[in-house]
C-alpha cells in the first residue's frame, strides 16, 4: 500500500521524495506544512484519517517533502526563499504531475491537490498555475500571504507563486478559461492559531476572477492544528474524489 520513490533535480539541485499511500483511485497531492517532509501526513494520523478512502480504492495520496516551505521556516534569504518556491513550483508541475501520472499508468489523469497551513498555499498555487493538470483544491488553515516573510525583498519569483498577487492582474486568457472550470474549498477553523483573514484574502482573489470556491469556517474549538485537519480532509475528498 505504501511506495517511495526518489529522484535528483536539477531545479532545486537537491533530491525530490515521494510517498505514496493506496493503490487505486484519484490521486490527491497532499502538501506537508511548512517545514514537513514527505511522511509528516502519515505521522500525524492524515493517512489513517483517510483509511476509508484508500480501502475503498476513492484515492491514492502522493506527498513529498516540503522544499521550499523549510527555506521560509529557516529564515533563509528572503531572495533565495522566493527563489525556490518558483523553483520547486516547477518540480510539482513538470516532474511530479509526470510521476503520478506514471504511477497511474494514465498521461492524462487530473490531479486534486490538498494541505494544511503552507501547506494549502502549495495545493491552491499549484492549481491556480497548472490548471490544465489538477482539477480541484482543498487548503485547509491557508497560510496564503507569505509576503510577511519577503522583508522588504520582492521578485518576479514570488509574484508569480503567490495567487492573491498574481491573480488580479492576469488577462482573461485561455489559463483563465480553464481555471474557472476548477474549484477550491478554502476551511478555516476559528479556535487557537488560526488567521482566518489569510483565508478570506484567497477567496476574495479567487472570486474577484470568477474561479469558483467556498469559505467554509468551522468553530472556534478547531484549531491550527492536526486534529481539526484529520476531521476536515476525509469529507472534502470524500466530497471531490
Amino acid at each position: 500500500m505504501k511506495a517511495v520513490e526518489q529522484w535528483f533535480s536539477g531545479r532545486t539541485d537537491g533530491p525530490v521524495r515521494m510517498v505514496r499511500w493506496g493503490n487505486y483511485g484519484a490521486p490527491v497531492l497532499l502538501f506537508p506544512t511548512a517545514g514537513g517532509d514527505a511522511e509528516e501526513v502519515e505521522r500525524f494520523g492524515l493517512i489513517d484519517a483517510l483509511g476509508g478512502l484508500l480501502a475503498a480504492g476513492r484515492i491514492k495520496v502522493y506527498s513529498l517533502d516540503s522544499v521550499a516551505g523549510r527555506s521560509w521556516v529557516n529564515k533563509d534569504d528572503p531572495r533565495h526563499s522566493m527563489w525556490l518556491q518558483g523553483q520547486f513550483d516547477g518540480v510539482v508541475a513538470s516532474e511530479v504531475v509526470p510521476a503520478i501520472r506514471a504511477d497511474c499508468a494514465s498521461d492524462s489523469i487530473e490531479v486534486i491537490t490538498a494541505g494544511a497551513s503552507v501547506g494549502a498555499f502549495n495545493a491552491v498555487a499549484s492549481l491556480c498555475r497548472h490548471p490544465d493538470v489538477f482539477r480541484a483544491a482543498i487548503g485547509m488553515s491557508g497560510t496564503y500571504d507569505l509576503s510577511k516573510w519577503l522583508h522588504g525583498h520582492w521578485s518576479d519569483d514570488f509574484y508569480f507563486a503567490s495567487p492573491i498577487h498574481w491573480l488580479p492582474d492576469h488577462p482573461d486568457d485561455d489559463h483563465m478559461a480553464q481555471l474557472r472550470s476548477r474549484f477550491v474549498v478554502l476551511a478555516t477553523g476559528q479556535g487557537q492559531w488560526e488567521d482566518t483573514g489569510d483565508t478570506w484574502k484567497m477567496a476574495h482573489a479567487l472570486g474577484g476572477r470568477s474561479v469558483p470556491n467556498r469559505v467554509d469556517l468551522w468553530s472556534e474549538g478547531h484549531d491550527h492544528d492536526w486534529p481539526t485537519w484529520r476531521e476536515m480532509l476525509p469529507l472534502y475528498l470524500d466530497d471531490v474524489a
